[in-house]
């Protein structure tokens, strides 16, 4: 099932990358970031809670617990928009991205101080390999051309920090409650936060311009479709696994950009892009040591 997990969370990445270039068109006819991401949260609150209906006697929880961490995984998706948003004010989008994706490194600290997992070697190892890739991605190695302050970089760590209580939060409600009720909650929450700091007459002008077909579609795949892939996916996979796997986002951004936009890649991308990709394909096929400890602790009670 760990194969399947990390299957789900590809998926799921993927659809972010679609509707990252999808957003990215949005933004280039000059729609605000933040109300971008308002209405890809709440077309996906939609999704979530029609599917929460469908079965509500199943769905339905009191339990205090899956509250705390469905609210608080909306708390991480909100903060790591909003950070990531305001990293590219202050920045760049390669800052802002290379930034964001320190995420794993917050996880595999979080872990190893909640004992979640054990770090080692090789999981450093990963950990680097998928930073250099995304910094040959981004191009955030030509320092030349960037200017990065204090506010930059505090941002991006916290909207990488941010990423890391998303995965948490989700991965500590799925063990709980169903993944609609789940994922119902924490973007009601989601939605509850962003509606404070959006322009509310943009987001009001939305309804009656001709990109309302693009904004439902980005909230389809960039919150409904992958979403749901991922909270499924990520019950079955270790939190770290799943930060790091979910990496192929920024290679399937660039890749659409390219095909689609008019971007162009250049040799360094694509091998940062063969880097994350080869170090997500050995992370996949590699057992974590949670899973190897719990099959020794099970071959030991045996004997």
């Amino acid at each position: 099932m760990r194969s399947v997990g990390v299957c789900l969370v590809i998926l799921g990445a993927i659809c972010w990358g679609v509707s990252g270039g999808i957003a990215d068109i949005l933004m280039n006819k000059g729609w605000n970031p933040v109300v971008i991401s308002l209405y890809r949260g709440a077309v996906g609150f939609v999704c979530f809670f029609t599917w929460f209906l469908l079965r509500f006697k199943q769905n339905w929880t009191s339990s205090p617990r899956l509250y705390i961490w469905s609210s608080l995984a909306g708390v991480g998706v909100a903060g790591n928009f909003t950070f990531y948003f305001f990293t590219i004010q202050a920045s760049s989008v390669a800052v802002a991205s290379t930034l964001m994706y320190t995420a794993p490194v917050f996880v595999l600290v979080i872990s190893f101080l909640l004992q979640i997992e054990r770090p080692t070697w090789f999981k450093w190892g990963c950990i680097l390999g998928v930073l250099i890739g995304i910094v040959m991605l981004t191009g955030a190695y030509n320092t030349n051309s960037l200017s990065v302050g204090l506010l930059g970089v505090t941002s991006g760590l916290a909207a990488g920090l941010s990423y890391a209580l998303f995965i948490f939060g989700f991965k500590n409600a799925s063990s709980i409650g169903k993944p609609q009720t789940t994922l119902t909650i924490a973007f009601f929450s989601f939605c509850l936060i962003l509606l404070l700091i959006a322009d509310m007459d943009e987001a009001a002008s939305v309804m009656t311009s001709n990109d309302v077909g693009c904004f439902v579609l980005l909230g389809v795949l960039g919150a409904g479709i992958s979403f749901i892939l991922y909270v499924i996916g990520i019950q079955w996979t270790a939190p770290t696994t799943a930060s790091m796997v979910a990496m192929v986002e920024p290679v399937t951004a660039s890749l659409f950009g390219f095909l689609l936009i008019g971007d162009h890649l250049t040799i360094i991308q694509l091998l940062g892009m063969a880097i994350i990709l080869v170090t997500v394909i050995v992370l996949s096929v590699k057992p974590s040591s949670s899973s190897i400890k719990s099959t020794y602790e099970r071959k030991k009670k045996a004997v």
